[in-house]
């Protein structure tokens, strides 16, 4: 075995709030195969904690890790460093995230991830994907809810937010919501008010692969950190700096394993998802 690998759960589905029960069989074993997104042979990726650097998880609701359902978070305290990244839109039990919990109770479990983590660099806040639609004749946003969400951050002592204007894919367009795609004039704007509302606070933006975000002033996303992930390690593990060729151009992630498949699909069922939501193609 080489150097211990980042581990990332999951760009592909929510593992934390959804599949804990997988989670934890797979972290009992002590690896885990991973089907490639697009075809190609099975890779066996090892999750023994001596083969692990990090393991960050991307998720709407860690109230399932944060409970130890299934004995996970139990698991999980065999791990050197965890880190959480809590996606917060304010659209939870709407139209457009219909299983997902209301904003307000994702943001409460803020303190106990920063507990958890023993560090509150550890923990971030994605208000991401910022989307438009028309409804009744009129363009709405969850735009409005960044001030609120910002706050939650703020007072949970969390420095870091990440922020994007959602790509809309063909299949999205499908979703019987009327999308609106914001114009470049209307990005620079939504841009600015972010910084305001960041700056006004003390946080720390970043646009998380959306050259327009970053072209009207926010810095650049890594949501993988590399450096970072060495500089907040216990040991002070080294990890890859590089750009991760498996990304899209404008993402800045470096190097790391995502252990879930597209094939769980997530009952979540954000009407915007660009993977597989339970309920569409």
């Amino acid at each position: 075995m080489g150097s211990p690998q980042v581990i990332l759960c999951s760009r592909r589905t929510d593992v934390a709030a959804c599949y804990t029960g997988w989670l934890a069989q797979v972290l009992r074993a002590g690896s885990v195969e991973v089907p490639p997104p697009y075809g190609g042979p099975v890779r066996r990726v090892s999750l023994r904690p001596e083969d692990v650097h990090s393991i960050i998880f991307v998720s709407k609701d860690f109230g399932p890790l944060l409970e130890n359902r299934e004995g996970v978070r139990s698991l999980l305290g065999a791990y050197e460093q965890l880190l959480f990244q809590l996606t917060i839109t304010g659209l939870g039990g709407g139209l457009l995230e219909p299983n997902v919990p209301p904003w307000r109770q994702a943001a409460a479990q803020l303190p106990a991830l920063v507990e958890w983590a023993r560090d509150a660099r550890r923990v971030s806040v994605r208000f991401d994907p910022i989307v438009h639609w028309r409804e009744g004749g009129a363009i709405r946003s969850n735009l409005p809810f960044a001030e609120a969400v910002f706050d939650a951050a703020c007072a949970a002592g969390v420095r870091t937010v990440r922020v994007s204007i959602a790509t809309l894919y063909p299949k999205t367009w499908r979703r019987s919501i009327e999308w609106y795609d914001p114009s470049p004039e209307e990005r620079a704007e939504i841009a600015r008010r972010l910084q305001e509302l960041a700056a006004a606070r003390g946080l720390e933006l970043y646009a998380c692969a959306d050259p327009s975000l970053v072209q009207a002033g926010i810095r650049p996303s890594a949501c993988v950190d590399g450096a970072l992930l060495a500089a907040l390690h216990p040991r002070h593990l080294p990890a890859p700096t590089h750009k991760d060729p498996g990304q899209r151009p404008a993402c800045g992630c470096t190097p790391s394993v995502d252990i879930a498949s597209y094939r769980m699909r997530c009952p979540h069922a954000c009407r915007y998802c660009y993977a597989s939501p339970q309920g569409f193609r």
